[in-house]
């Protein structure tokens, strides 16, 4: 792991986590495997503290433990997950989509895995019927059946997966000796063929409120007992979010996106028709998706979209002949069999981005000259300034400032084995692999630089953000009791108008801050992704 990936990791856990998870997951971050006595001895922390971080830890996916490395009856040793640390970024993004996908019931089950890392299907059930109560009128509550129904929707389209199994050592028990696994945490169809079986849950009942008393927190504690000691067919059974799935569709709506903005809506939709038919089909590290023919195309396209046979054919050739090659013919013959190219279309995009970054960074020009580089691989000075047709002076200046910024690589070919400098060429190249994972940690840098100055807004107006939350709960009791209008007039002038203007001021640039992570992100999505479908082993 990178120095930009860690420090973007320990602010992700400072703020989601605290000070103290921060502490202990960054120090496993840089120094590897370590048992719980050695990582409470190197960060000074007392080991209770040590503990509990751990537990938050290991409860998110954020570290799994294992026998220590002198074999049984060692002690435990733990390893930090930096790679699902860093989708702490993309839980917005996860929660939007299940919205979109099934509504507020699939919102609110994403949101509950994710902040308490993995939970039972009952205990989740119980937890969003609860939570959907409240946002009801007064005598309607939701029925759990409604809430397992999108809970096994979501299971189904395998956007939700069971935790594995989880094999123990029996090891002498101590303190920093725990149970120690023999899996990891996550799983897949081919290692734990049961990931996506959903147990028969006995589960009857509707949401409810919560109690408003003074001794409300002693009746939730006494609730939450008597819930824990009913049985309902699933005990052990836990389940997580499959981020990988996830990716999945976001890599679809890319390409999907892509195709509307290159070219127009319908052959948007063709493409999402020919993705969705081989949703299942589809390996997640395939090249391209299942080949399919035309009639079967036309068959799934839907229903208000009147296309003609004819017609679909012309926009298959015109997806096919596209630069892009979004789409292409299966097998070497290029019968009447199409495909989506998954890894090319990755690929060509990421290679756009490239483009638009040198672009907005050195201007048109530099961009011509290093989509030049990109398309014809290598090429003499005097060759990029008469292709590229630039005057030579702007042309060296330009290929100088790129090879500085490691844009572009200089190539020298010697003539003799004395490589003299008369006697050798010096070809200028761009390799788009190397390049992009340096994009990508300048992307890592940009988001951690967004999050230590939104936290250093908040920071600064700690304060005012305090009492403003004050003021909001007041209000609220007041309405919830009936207050009179004066009486919540004279509450809400508390704030007065400079503080008022600070508090808009505030949350207009959190608000931007918060938009250029989720852009950014955007971007280390889509870089992540052709950095991982490229170097796949064959």
């Amino acid at each position: 792991m990178t120095a930009n990936e860690a420090r973007l990791c320990g602010l992700l856990l400072r703020e989601h986590f605290g000070e103290v998870v921060e502490k202990v997951g960054t120090h496993l971050l840089r120094n590897g495997q370590q048992s719980l006595r050695a990582i409470a001895h190197e960060t000074g922390m007392p080991l209770d503290q040590v503990k509990k971080s751990l537990c938050v830890l290991v409860q998110q996916g954020a570290c799994v433990f294992s026998s220590g490395r002198k074999g049984p009856g060692s002690p435990a040793e733990f390893l930090a997950n930096g790679d699902r640390i860093l989708r702490i970024l993309r839980y917005p993004r996860y929660i939007y989509t299940a919205k979109t996908l099934y509504g507020d019931t699939g919102e609110l089950i994403i949101e509950e895995l994710l902040q308490r890392g993995h939970l039972t299907m009952s205990e989740t059930v119980k937890t969003v019927a609860d939570r959907l109560t409240q946002n009801m009128e007064e005598g309607q509550s939701m029925d759990y059946s409604e809430v397992s129904s999108a809970f096994s929707k979501l299971v189904e389209t395998h956007f939700l997966q069971r935790c594995p199994p989880v094999g123990v050592e029996k090891n002498a028990a101590s303190p920093d000796n725990p149970p120690a696994p023999v899996t990891t945490t996550s799983s897949s169809a081919e290692t734990y063929p049961d990931c996506y079986q959903v147990p028969h849950v006995t589960l009857l009942g509707r949401g409810k409120r919560p109690l408003c008393t003074d001794d409300g927190e002693e009746q939730r504690n006494a609730k939450k007992a008597k819930m824990d000691t009913q049985a309902h067919g699933d005990e052990g059974i836990y389940w997580q979010v499959n981020f990988e799935r996830f990716h999945l569709h976001f890599r679809d709506q890319t390409i999907i996106s892509a195709v509307a903005n290159k070219l127009d809506q319908t052959s948007s939709e063709i493409v999402r028709t020919m993705l969705r038919m081989s949703e299942v089909t589809t390996a997640p590290t395939a090249a391209c998706t299942k080949p399919l023919s035309a009639n079967e195309i036309f068959r799934s396209l839907p229903s208000n979209y009147n296309i003609l046979r004819q017609i679909l054919d012309q926009y298959l050739t015109l997806l096919v002949d596209d630069p892009m090659e979004f789409v292409g013919k299966a097998g070497e013959s290029g019968g009447g069999m199409f495909v989506v190219n998954l890894h090319r279309a990755l690929s060509n995009l990421a290679r756009a981005t490239l483009e638009s970054v040198v672009q907005e960074r050195f201007g048109s020009r530099s961009a011509r000259i290093f989509r030049l580089l990109l398309r014809t691989r290598h090429l003499e000075q005097k060759q990029v300034e008469d292709f590229a047709m630039i005057p030579a002076k702007e042309a060296k200046d330009m290929l100088y400032t790129l090879l500085s910024e490691n844009l572009v690589q200089l190539q020298e070919v010697p003539k003799t084995p004395d490589y003299a400098p008369s006697r050798t060429f010096y070809l200028y190249t761009v390799n788009q692999l190397p390049t992009a994972r340096m994009l990508l940690q300048n992307c890592y840098k940009t988001v951690g630089n967004l999050i230590e100055r939104r936290l250093f807004e908040t920071k600064e107006s700690k304060r005012l953000l305090e009492k403003s939350q004050r003021i909001e709960a007041i209000l609220a009791s007041l309405q919830a009791s009936g207050a009179e209008p004066e009486q919540l007039t004279e509450v809400e002038e508390m704030i007065t108008a400079p503080e008022k203007q600070q508090l808009d001021s505030l949350r207009l640039h959190v608000n931007k801050l918060d938009t250029a992570e989720n852009q950014v992100d955007d971007t280390i999505f889509l870089l992540e992704s052709y950095i991982n479908t490229t170097c796949i082993p064959t």
